[in-house]
């Protein structure tokens, strides 16, 4: 791949709220662990669990509980959110990967985001759809939720990160949000 291509790709990547039901190939899910596991980290360590939803029932169980947790969480959005009846925290992607770090290591919190962020942009490389997805770590606070991500084999003494939603697209990609201006200083 030339750097042009790369580039396309970290400038297109766009969150995609709207899947096919057709599961993406085993091939391409694939890519994405792998380029997952590429993500640089912190000493080398490669802290990462990641866990990866096909089952319908599973993620069903997930948007109930996820639900429960909206509605009773004091923030408006993610309540009237909870109300939708088509409520769905991945969006009814067929896929959805948690990806989960040691939490004693050097930076949990960056190595897991920088792997999320790899399997993202290398969804997008293969014309998958995804969206990062934080309703994991709301999940998590609650006691059905830690007793569900033990029984997916979320490894003792991990914590979730963050996850996201995989899946061909339907519809359009949504255009890019205009770029916020004034974050940059740069020193010579």
């Amino acid at each position: 791949m030339c750097k042009k291509e790369s580039l396309k790709i970290l400038f297109e990547r766009r969150s995609v709220r709207s899947f096919k039901e057709e599961q993406i190939k085993d091939s391409e899910l694939e890519i994405i662990l792998k380029a997952a596991q590429f993500a640089p980290s912190a000493m080398g360590q490669q802290p990462w669990h990641f866990t990866v939803i096909q089952d319908k029932e599973i993620l069903n169980r997930i948007n109930v509980l996820t639900r429960k947790v909206y509605e009773k969480s004091g923030i408006p959005r993610l309540e009237e959110r909870a109300k939708a009846e088509n409520f769905s925290p991945f969006y009814n992607a067929p896929t959805y990967i948690i990806v989960s770090v040691d939490e004693k290591s050097v930076a949990p919190i960056a190595d897991g985001a920088l792997a999320l962020g790899n399997a993202l942009l290398a969804a997008e490389g293969l014309g998958i759809g995804s969206c990062w997805i934080h309703a994991v770590n709301y999940l998590y606070t609650t006691d059905e939720g830690k007793e569900l991500f033990r029984e997916l084999g979320m490894p003792e003494g991990y914590i979730p990160i963050g996850s996201a939603a995989f899946g061909y697209i339907a519809g359009e990609k949504p255009e890019p949000a205009p770029r916020r201006e004034g974050n940059i200083n740069i020193i010579k």
